[in-house]
């Protein structure tokens, strides 16, 4: 949040990206005065362009290069940074994570993306909701149904928010002057406001709508998130059967899409791919941020990104020499089109978001599982990855398209960074054609905000805080069977460590794992509930707490203090349960103040939070 909040230049340009993206004389400037609120929210149209424009704030975070995503991966169990060629990536938190740090760039990390951006999020919905009672040319049906997608992003934003960086200020109304003395909010003050708004939402959102859409499904999915942050377990069982139970929206059992008369193939590579995940049979999808190649998409909203995603989670099996074959030659090589085409089936990655053992490898407790399945290809080890360099046709001909080998047969290594060039992946979650980088990067593609096995593993999880473990099993059953997993027995639900290994298995690169972890500390501190034999308190949230004590019983790296290659070490403290505010919105808000959260500088001026939203 800036001091001085440049809304109406921000707002102006995204809706007139969203209106004119279509329109080849879009470049022809015109004067933006035509964009302000008096003139857009008149009608529908008008609305329906702040809707996809708030969309599109939302899509970002799974984008380009270096997107922020990662940040969310690398703040838990499942990742870490894997640039080990230089210093400034997050990987010793204690020293570059910091209120007056670089916190918005790819080279280090992405949390001040996630201020500023859920911010923009917030105030648009905000601008919405206050010129809605103003539109005269609304049918009520219309308005009520705008009214709730847009409580629907504000409560999305700061759902995010109080979980990314706990008490915040909490405008919700549209601010159309300078404003610099915001105060900071309760966490759970702000989330009962917007569990008020999405309980409207469900009221009068539709249930069907064209893919990318807010829908009723979604609006209930996230009051689910919101139950569960406020520890409403029965409120959460509630609002997730509302959704289950509809029969609009059900998990996809079958083959279908592009890919479903390949026979070598399943329904996990089929829900993945890039034309299925809007396809009118999906009927698993809830909310998506759509990206076309040369369209607009569901709410006019296109980009020439791409997802980028298999350049940032796929290992660097290019990077440098990495990897020789046993003889000492380079057994790789960074070019497309070669006769083993290895860049372009699988992507020329660099290792930035490098997955932990507990990811790739300690989670997974059943063999037929499709989701971690190598013979179907939906799960890559490096094992199964072919010498390819062109030079091995004469260099070294013994191994050329040969299998890598990590080791030779005296047992010395093959790869000088094992950090960053060998590890496992997830191929039928990150592979995304791409048309416009040789080699692939990862293209474009839709990208699953919401699905309905979440859904499942949300109610299954409050059943979880409830002891019903006999419940939390048939629904984190009905996720694994669908995998062709054995069931559970409820004698193997054994806690909410068991919740967040299925959601691991399942909703890699689509759940913000950091949110969702701190979410689950603020429960265990708030209900009292132990973990691995150890309780928790509010007040002594950011000095002991489950987030963090996860992460360094599951994250290996974190764990051990891992030294990188360039003498980096990997490094993550209590208090980076939540980030830390931005000095310059401190600094900014000189008729007020934002408290910074303990652990920073900064945070010994922190006065008491309102336990009230302050009127506007």
């Amino acid at each position: 949040m800036k001091n001085n909040i440049k809304y109406f230049s921000i707002f102006a340009y995204l809706l007139m990206v969203v209106v004119s993206s279509c329109n080849k004389d879009w470049l022809t400037p015109k004067p933006l005065s035509i964009y302000s609120p008096e003139n857009t929210f008149v009608d529908a149209t008008g609305f329906k362009a702040a809707l996809g424009a708030s969309a599109k704030n939302i899509r970002d975070e799974f984008f380009g290069d270096g997107s922020p995503i990662i940040t969310e991966n690398i703040f838990s169990d499942i990742s870490v940074e894997g640039t080990d060629d230089k210093t400034g990536p997050a990987q010793n938190m204690d020293l570059l994570i910091r209120p007056d740090a670089q916190l918005n760039s790819p080279d280090f990390n992405r949390i001040g993306w996630y201020w500023d951006q859920e911010w923009i999020g917030v105030r648009m919905a905000n601008t919405i909701i206050t010129r809605l009672p103003l539109a005269k040319a609304l049918t009520d049906a219309e308005r009520n149904s705008f009214m709730g997608q847009a409580y629907f992003f504000r409560a999305y934003n700061y759902y995010r928010l109080t979980n990314q960086f706990g008490d915040i200020p909490c405008p919700i109304t549209e601010i159309t002057t300078a404003k610099v003395d915001f105060s900071t909010v309760k966490r759970d003050v702000i989330l009962k406001r917007m569990k008020t708004d999405l309980e409207y939402a469900v009221q009068y959102v539709p249930w069907a709508a064209d893919k990318g859409i807010v829908n009723r499904g979604a609006c209930y999915h996230l009051l689910t998130k919101i139950n569960l942050a406020l520890g409403l377990f029965d409120d959460a069982i509630a609002s997730s059967t509302a959704l289950i139970n509809n029969g609009t929206y059900k998990l996809m059992t079958t083959r279908f899409g592009v890919d479903a008369a390949n026979a070598t193939k399943n329904v996990t590579w089929d829900l993945h791919r890039p034309d299925n995940k809007s396809a009118a049979a999906n009927t698993e999808v809830l909310m998506l941020v759509t990206d076309r190649l040369g369209s607009a998409g569901a709410y006019g909203v296109g980009t020439n990104l791409g997802t980028r995603i298999m350049r940032q989670a796929v290992p660097g099996i290019s990077v440098g020499t990495n990897i020789v074959t046993p003889n000492g030659k380079a057994g790789a090589a960074a070019t497309g089109g070669n006769e083993i085409d290895i860049m372009n089936l699988y992507g020329r990655g660099i290792g930035r978001c490098r997955s932990t053992p507990y990811e790739y490898k300690d989670i997974w407790d059943d063999t037929k599982d499709l989701r971690h399945d190598s013979t179907s290809g939906n799960y890559m080890f490096m094992e199964n990855v072919r010498y390819f360099a062109p030079a091995l046709k004469t260099a070294d001909p013994t191994y050329y398209g040969a299998r890598m080998q990590l080791y030779d047969s005296k047992g010395k290594l093959l790869c000088a960074d094992t950090l960053r060039s060998w590890y496992p992946w997830p191929h039928y979650k990150l592979y995304v054609p791409d048309t416009e980088a040789n080699p692939m990067q990862g293209g474009h593609s839709d990208w699953y905000i919401f699905r309905l096995a979440e859904t499942y593993l949300l109610r299954a999880e409050a059943y979880v805080w409830k002891g019903d473990m006999a419940s939390a099993a048939a629904d984190i059953n009905v996720v694994r069977t669908r995998a062709k997993c054995s069931p559970y027995t409820a004698a193997q639900v054994t806690g909410i460590g068991t919740i967040l290994d299925e959601r691991a298995r399942e909703l890699y690169w689509e759940e913000p794992r950091k949110t969702e972890l701190t979410r689950i500390a603020y429960l265990f501190a708030t209900t009292g509930k132990s973990y691995n034999g150890k309780s928790y308190t509010a007040t002594a949230f950011s000095t002991s707490n489950f987030m963090i004590d996860r992460i360094l019983e599951k994250n290996i790296f974190y764990k051990t203090n891992f030294v990188t290659l360039h003498n980096d070490m990997m490094k993550i403290s209590q208090y980076h349960v939540l980030w830390p505010i931005p000095q310059s919105a401190i600094l900014g808000n000189t008729g007020g103040r934002i408290n910074q959260n303990v652990g920073y500088s900064g945070a010994e001026l922190n006065i008491p939070a309102l336990d009230k939203i302050p009127e506007q």
